[in-house]
């Protein structure tokens, strides 16, 4: 059997969660496909090194844009590219141009079906979202073949706010190789760590972006106690801003940042608290690692996060303005070494009931194969 020939269009492909599991399912599909990315950011691509060496995989510079000011022509150039391929993947804000023209010109022969993913928002739409976008949204996603989503909250904006079909809208949670993260952490993983004695070491991984408030992590790790490592892992933006924040609060010396690092699973169990303070979010994966890793988790109510932690963590997700809730909830956990071990193994039970890997790949490979008209796309699991 031909390779299928796939097109992904992507807002970014900087590593992030979205990124991370698109080269995960492009590793399990293997030599069944081929595959070309294009991002509205051209030069963010640190994804791409965690591609498999043996899948095929190029970068065009050559491509029409997926960024500029909306027009017909636009639009008839990316049709006449996306000719070349059996499968269209599009993904987030960023490739919704590419949706558009794919749907206005969808009466055009050879087009491929396209499936678009949407795994949340940016800053600009952070707190509202944008009545021009959402226009947008409905009207291009109108010639999409299925909406994938990961989390409830995204499930709802869809069909009601997009006014997608609810059989066009597949819900499909990210899932990871959890037994992976239950190993213990390798020594070396995360540089420049030592821990000192008494100490508890609350972490995090995470975009150095605006929207997900770290220096609001500094504060709740200055106020919850002096015997507070922090270590944010991540790129980004914000750094210069996070840094400035914890010279502020008396935290540089009991903070480290060490960058983006790659398999998560090395290191998360060096945590003995995961923490996120984003005013945003909606499935993500770094929480699921953490709690197959075993930790517990103090995070902001926001997106699916509160369904997703063990019933026994719910206490300890707290409201996004209560800044002094969530420092408590920090705190509580500090202090209390078995409360931390009891909840974190009460984590890493349903991340392995509930968010393993195999059934999340098992979805895609049903959804991307019935869209290329085939009758098994991906290895067995």
């Amino acid at each position: 059997m031909k390779p299928a020939k796939i097109l992904h269009l992507h807002s970014t492909f900087d590593l992030g969660g979205k990124e991370a599991r698109a080269v995960r399912l492009m590793n399990h599909f293997g030599k069944q496909a081929e595959h070309v990315i294009l991002s509205a950011e051209p030069e963010n691509l640190s994804a791409r090194d965690q591609i498999d060496k043996s899948v095929k995989v190029t970068f065009p510079k050559d491509a029409p844009p997926l960024t500029g000011k909306p027009a017909l022509g636009r639009y008839r150039d990316l049709v006449s590219y996306f000719r070349n391929f059996d499968l269209i993947l599009s993904y987030n804000w960023g490739a919704m141009d590419g949706v558009m023209a794919r749907t206005l010109f969808a009466r055009v022969e050879g087009l491929p079906p396209l499936i678009h993913h949407e795994d949340g928002f940016n800053e600009s739409e952070q707190k509202k979202l944008n009545w021009k976008r959402n226009w947008f949204r409905k009207f291009a996603l109108g010639g999409s073949q299925a909406v994938v989503v990961p989390s409830g909250s995204l499930q709802h904006i869809a069909r009601d706010i997009w006014k997608q079909p609810e059989q066009k809208i597949q819900r499909i949670p990210n899932g990871i190789d959890v037994a992976r993260f239950q190993k213990k952490p390798q020594r070396g993983a995360l540089p420049g760590f030592r821990k000192g004695k008494n100490e508890i070491v609350v972490g995090t991984l995470a975009g150095l972006r605006a929207i997900k408030n770290l220096p609001k992590l500094v504060r709740a790790c200055a106020a919850a106690g002096d015997n507070i490592r922090l270590v944010i892992v991540g790129e980004g933006p914000e750094k210069d801003r996070i840094l400035e924040e914890a010279r502020r609060c008396n935290l540089e010396d009991r903070l480290l940042m060490p960058g983006f690092l790659a398999d998560p699973a090395r290191y998360v169990g060096l945590f003995d608290v995961f923490a996120l303070s984003s005013d945003s979010e909606q499935f993500p994966i770094s929480l699921i690692e953490a709690m197959a890793a075993g930790c517990p988790v103090v995070a902001t109510d926001v997106g699916d996060i509160r369904t997703m932690v063990s019933q026994a963590n719910q206490g300890f997700i707290k409201p996004v303005n209560e800044e002094s809730e969530f420092v408590e909830a920090l705190t509580t956990l500090v202090q209390h070494e078995q409360l931390r071990v009891d909840t974190g193994e009460q984590n890493r039970m349903k991340a392995q009931a509930e968010y393993n890997e195999t059934k999340m790949l098992a979805r895609y490979a049903l959804l991307y194969g019935h869209a290329l008209g085939l009758k098994q796309f991906g290895p067995k699991i």
